[in-house]
């Protein structure tokens, strides 16, 4: 669903490895289907109940929101005779906020999203992208309920972005995500900031569906996940991380200790005794980086993590680093071209879990400076270690000031027998987007 700000990436840490080998030796714990949005329920009532309290001392309040009408279209027949060709659909998400007169400090914000679609049942789905009660004190800021933080600094590849899931259905870059129910504490200071996350219920990442196009040849059966810890989706994660502005460099340090929002998908049988790919969620412990240098025309970036496993002698280090370059009106024509570079790798090699363990990301972002504020992107990754090539292009512009188009197309090259995109390799698309804004 197209949003302002434009901002797009390509196909960023999406997929998991299908895992053939036998299951971890840690406890399996199957978990029911009711679980993916266990605590949102309780969390709605709650504030429900606090608007109740306090509607008659509001200062002010705001609903804005966004309609969009999408189509997919795919160059190729699809791969399994269960998948439909193409498919459109119809996504709306408002924008509520409330702010409350005691002391000025008090507000609330609800974000609710839905998309119906027209041949994936999996990518018709409701979701509160945010619903938040916040208090801004003079030396912190508390927020509780369910919010969306956005961690990283590089174009293609989000590393340490790992507070909010995934919502696949939504977009194969990785770019959407779930809302996280949470409580978040942000103390800010000359020194920097630092961001204290109680992390109470966890959000399954969600997969298209057997009719649903740009997915693995075997269904994910989201409705029999599996995790690691006895707690299932009710255990407890806990995030840190401290940022902090020096001159011309952003940089952050963070720390997560939960459940992994990327599963490892096992071969299985579901109830009907059909092949399915099993979405199995481990404990894990991740620290982070993030770094963003301005140098002129130069903007340099970079992340990297380190990642251990609860119950197995498994840990792993990768790093994405890169630049973009801005030429200044492109021969005086007042447009900004932005030159993209990145690089990333994982030191698992091909027993990574993502498709990017040793990629070059080249693009290019076109910023025409209208009043329509038109925009593009293209870029492409180049697999270094096989002939996969992916290609991506997107751009918007503003139709009026309630209005705006977005195409996007995307391209699977050359993917060999075994690759992670190798299921992908018919699923060339277009996709056309038009949002109108109230």
């Amino acid at each position: 669903m197209a949003l302002p700000p434009f901002r797009s990436a390509f196909l960023s840490n999406c997929f998991a490895r299908v895992c053939f080998a036998d299951r971890p030796a840690a406890p399996l714990v199957l978990a029911p289907s009711w679980v993916r949005l266990r605590g949102l329920p309780v969390m709605g009532v709650f504030f429900v109940l606090f608007l109740l309290v306090f509607v008659n001392i509001s200062v002010a309040h705001e609903l804005t929101g966004v309609v969009a009408v999408e189509q997919r279209v795919f160059t190729k027949e699809p791969l399994l005779d269960e998948q439909k060709e193409h498919n459109y659909s119809l996504a709306m998400q408002l924008e509520y906020y409330y702010q409350f007169q005691y002391q000025n400090r008090f507000s609330f914000i609800f974000v609710p999203f839905f998309r119906w679609d027209s041949a994936d049942d999996e990518r018709s789905h409701f979701d509160f992208r945010e619903m938040n009660f916040l208090y801004g004190g003079e030396s912190w800021d508390l927020r509780l309920g369910i919010g969306k933080v956005f961690w990283g600094a590089t174009e293609f590849v989000h590393l340490v972005d790992i507070v909010n899931q995934t919502d696949l259905v939504e977009s194969i870059d990785g770019e959407e995500k779930l809302g996280q129910p949470m409580v978040h504490l942000f103390l800010p200071g000359q020194w920097g900031g630092v961001d204290l996350f109680v992390l109470p219920s966890f959000r399954e990442r969600t997969f298209p569906g057997s009719r649903g196009r740009l997915r693995s040849q075997l269904v994910v059966d989201t409705d029999h996940p599996v995790f690691e810890s006895s707690e299932q989706g009710n255990h407890v994660d806990f995030a840190l991380r401290y940022s902090h502005t020096i001159g011309d460099v952003d940089f952050g340090l963070s720390y997560f200790d939960g459940t992994d929002r990327q599963p490892l998908l096992l071969p299985g049988l579901d109830g009907q005794g059909l092949s399915v790919l099993t979405p199995y969620y481990r404990q894990i412990q991740q620290t982070g980086f993030d770094l963003q240098w301005i140098l002129g025309e130069w903007l340099l970036k970079m992340e990297s993590i380190y990642r251990h496993y609860d119950g197995e002698h498994d840990h792993y280090w990768a790093a994405v680093g890169g630049f973009e370059y801005t030429v200044g009106s492109l021969l005086d024509s007042g447009m900004d071209l932005g030159l993209i570079g990145e690089y990333v790798h994982d030191a698992r090699g091909d027993e990574a879990l993502t498709p990017f363990e040793d990629d070059i990301i080249l693009g290019l972002r076109l910023a025409v400076n209208d009043a329509a504020g038109s925009e593009v992107l293209a870029g492409v990754i180049v697999d270094m270690d096989s002939p996969t090539r992916l290609v991506s292009l997107e751009a918007s512009r503003r139709f009026g000031d309630r209005m705006r188009a977005t195409v996007e197309a995307g391209f699977f090259l050359n993917p060999p027998k075994g690759d992670l995109f190798y299921s992908l390799r018919e699923d060339d698309f277009l996709r056309v987007d038009v949002a109108f804004y109230f």
